[in-house]
């Protein structure tokens, strides 16, 4: 089993609901949270070295990934007469499962922070 196909298994395993229409998009997430995980690595660190974690952020990254695609769908506004019913637009999960994600992977991830003479 590839990395991305372990990735994805996981992801799906957290979606529980997905619909097999959906599956492409994830798989996609995935990919790209892999890629992602991968380019923040610190040098001398490998995949393997944290092969568990890496697996779990980059399935969670995806999933707080797909949980923001959907709340973008979802409708802001209705209007009926001088009723007008807004929603506001925050996705609690997906910031949630990103900081998880972050957390389990800061570790093995270079410092974030770079200091440029001026």
């Amino acid at each position: 089993m590839t990395l991305t196909e372990r990735i994805f298994a996981q992801a799906k395993t957290l979606i529980r609901d997905l619909e097999e229409k959906d599956f492409a998009m994830l798989e996609l997430l995935c990919r790209a949270s892999e890629n992602a995980l991968k380019a923040k690595l610190r040098n001398g660190i490998q995949v393997e070295d944290c092969i568990a974690d890496f697996v779990a952020a980059a399935s969670l990254f995806a999933v707080a990934a797909m949980s923001e695609l959907d709340e973008m769908a979802q409708m802001e506004q209705i209007t009926a007469g001088d009723l007008t019913l807004r929603r506001k637009s925050t996705d609690a999960a997906g910031c949630c499962l990103r900081y998880q994600a972050e957390l389990l992977m800061s570790p093995y991830m270079q410092d974030p922070f770079a200091f440029v003479g001026v």
